[in-house]
């Protein structure tokens, strides 16, 4: 790979269009609130998705894959830049727009002569730059004949699904639009499998007779975790009956169900009426049983995991498409594949859905890739990486220099199958965005393989601290015990560390 760096740095200088066609190709896949616990090269208990298990089988499966901040527009933001969001500056999805002045790893691919996409969610609220072509979808998109936002300017509603076009449009761009005697980067990033979960109206009755195992944590009381008891992202108590579990009749008032007839709304007649024939019977259902207390919780449990089951079916169709491509186009042996989520989600555990708390469910997120030619590694990587990581090491597969401002670090050592002795031991994030949906207080923390320590701060300040061997499912928050206290102590020293090392200033220790 030296070898490989060396000729991509001379290719930069010469343009010598036969040494770029020889370096590797990036085909980087994207969802949204997609979670381990759904994909079954993780997790066998829930779904069965064949197509993202053949990337895990073919090439590596990261285990302790994890994000700086758990929500979609920050993640993005993380990951573009290669940087924390205190130096990124794109703190919350309240408000911010992303500055795209600054350097991102898909203006450096250009530089060194790479042709860049961008197709599908970007949610940074500014139109993209550093891309040769793209097409967006405004804000969070819509499921159902969704609108997209091209390079110069205009809008026009796409007929479909927005999980095939997204593919269909990306498809399209490899085939007919590029410049094929250039290597290429493209970020295929889809809606799904984000709130409010519509499926594709083919896949309605998938599902339907599966019952979903309850999380041990379902009945989670939060006891000594006050932020935990403060949250708004219960399904018992927060999951709305329209918007969410689709329980709706003409005349129902709920907070969100306005938002959902509006969704609706952009189906065709023909379409709607399918959807409204799959949906009467079961609403009549639960109108007439009239579910409470304990029985409805575990209703809109069930609903919930049936309809993010259906929209990740289509998902994980359309990447099988992304890969039976790049296979017939011969593309696949020399592209590295890329799959992941901008960040983890609930399933369920701790009686949530949602993200945002440095918790395991939400700060995990699942990673594999497949490897182009050169790298002979296939299995599980176990070592702690981030989402800060993927800039560097796409900049580096490319010959590219990594800016020093960059905060992640090149995953190649660990693509090459090396054990780095100097591999990072700890791991920091932080979230910002409150008071704002789901109320999930701000906080920052650092992560190490067995220990968690986590400062919650802006409206009342304390800490939680976890040993995650013992307590996996972080039930007991430990800090203030005695028997503890260095270790906790140990940990805000090197949470201190980190922040100094990423110019991280906000909130107090």
């Amino acid at each position: 790979m030296l070898a490989l760096a060396a000729a991509s740095a001379a290719c930069a200088t010469t343009s010598c269009n036969s040494d770029k066609a020889a370096r590797p190709n990036i085909v980087f896949i994207m969802t949204d609130d997609h979670t381990a616990q759904m994909m079954s090269c993780y997790d066998t208990r829930n779904v069965h998705t064949p197509n993202l298990d053949r990337i895990a089988e073919d090439g590596l499966k990261f285990t302790n894959a994890f994000v700086a901040n758990s929500l979609s527009g920050p993640s993005r933001a993380c990951i573009l830049t290669g940087k924390h969001s205190c130096a990124n500056h794109f703190y919350s999805n309240s408000g911010d727009v992303f500055d795209f002045s600054q350097t991102t790893f898909p203006k450096l691919l250009q530089d060194v002569g790479y042709q860049t996409a961008m197709v599908g969610k970007l949610h940074l609220e500014a139109n993209p730059t550093g891309f040769d072509y793209w097409e967006i979808l405004p804000g969070q998109g819509d499921y159902y004949n969704p609108e997209f936002i091209r390079m110069d300017g205009s809008r026009a509603v796409e007929k479909g699904y927005v999980t095939d076009i997204i593919t269909d449009k990306s498809l399209e761009w490899l085939e007919n639009g590029r410049d094929k005697s250039k290597p290429f980067c493209i970020m295929i990033h889809h809606k799904a499998t984000h709130r409010n979960w519509l499926p594709d109206l083919k896949y309605l009755n998938e599902y339907e007779d599966v019952t979903f195992p309850i999380p041990e944590t379902f009945n989670d009381d939060y006891e000594g975790r006050v932020a935990a008891q403060r949250q708004e992202m219960n399904i018992a108590r927060d999951m709305d009956i329209a918007y969410d579990i689709k329980m709706f009749r003409e005349g129902d008032k709920t907070r969100l169900s306005g938002l959902y007839q509006s969704y609706l709304g952009r189906l065709d007649p023909e379409d709607r009426a399918v959807y409204d024939e799959f949906y009467k019977g079961l609403t009549d259902d639960f109108h007439e049983k009239n579910p409470e207390g304990e029985e409805l919780a575990k209703f809109k449990f069930q609903r919930y995991m049936r309809d993010y089951a259906k929209v990740l079916k289509s998902l994980d169709d359309n990447v099988g498409r992304v890969l039976d491509y790049l296979r017939e186009a011969g593309l696949d042996r020399n592209t590295l594949v890329v799959y992941t989520s901008d960040q983890g989600f609930y399933m369920g555990e701790h009686g949530w859905f949602d993200k945002r708390f440095m918790y395991e469910e939400s700060m995990h997120t699942p990673l594999i890739m497949k490897l182009p030619e050169g790298f002979d590694r296939r299995g599980v990587v176990t070592e702690m990486v981030q989402n800060i990581d993927f800039a560097p090491t796409f900049l580096e597969l490319a010959g590219a220099e990594v800016p020093e401002e960059m905060h992640g670090v090149s995953l190649l050592p660990l693509l090459k199958g090396e054990k780095p002795e100097n591999w990072r031991k700890s791991l920091f994030y932080h979230f910002y965005e409150y008071p704002a949906e789901h109320m999930v207080m701000r906080h920052f923390g650092v992560r190490t393989e067995r220990y968690k320590l986590i400062r919650f701060y802006g409206d009342g300040e304390f800490y939680e601290f976890y040993d995650l061997e013992n307590d996996p499912a972080e039930l007991h928050n430990l800090y203030g015990q005695a028997e503890y206290e260095n270790l906790a102590d140990s940990l805000k020293v090197e949470l201190a560390r980190l922040r100094e090392q990423y110019g991280d200033t906000e909130g107090t220790m």
